[in-house]
């Protein structure tokens, strides 16, 4: 009994781990990503399969999962702040890490994505 509640333990912990957000990306709120939007021009990224409607000021649309072979759309500057969203957030999270592959170190995803965006009752184009 208690050697099974140790493996269920450790696989929570495990478990929970996973979903940790890596320190390579920050997170932000829809609040967040319209104030800095309306203060600045900023490289936005649609990174949702299939495409879905784009929140207003979007730049790019790259699949989450082909990051690599957009390489040549994204920013020279590798320091370039990149903001990132999907419909839900993991696929922005999955792009980032791509992205933190390709040398970028300035990574920020849409907490709780596009959905979050729409409750938030911001702009779609």
């Amino acid at each position: 009994m208690k050697k099974s509640s140790a493996v269920i333990a450790l696989m929570i912990f495990v478990t929970g781990c996973m979903f940790q957000k890596p320190d390579y990306l920050k997170m932000i709120t829809a609040t967040e990503l319209s104030r800095i939007m309306q203060n600045e021009d900023i490289f936005l990224v649609d990174v949702h399969t299939p495409q879905q409607r784009h929140i207003k000021g979007t730049d790019l649309f790259i699949p989450y999962n082909e990051v690599a072979k957009y390489r040549d759309k994204l920013p020279k500057d590798k320091n370039t702040a990149i903001y990132l969203y999907c419909e839900g957030g993991p696929m922005g999270n999955a792009a980032a890490k791509s992205l933190y592959e390709l040398g970028y170190r300035n990574l920020i995803n849409l907490e709780g994505g596009a959905k979050a965006w729409k409750k938030a009752g911001l702009e779609f184009e």
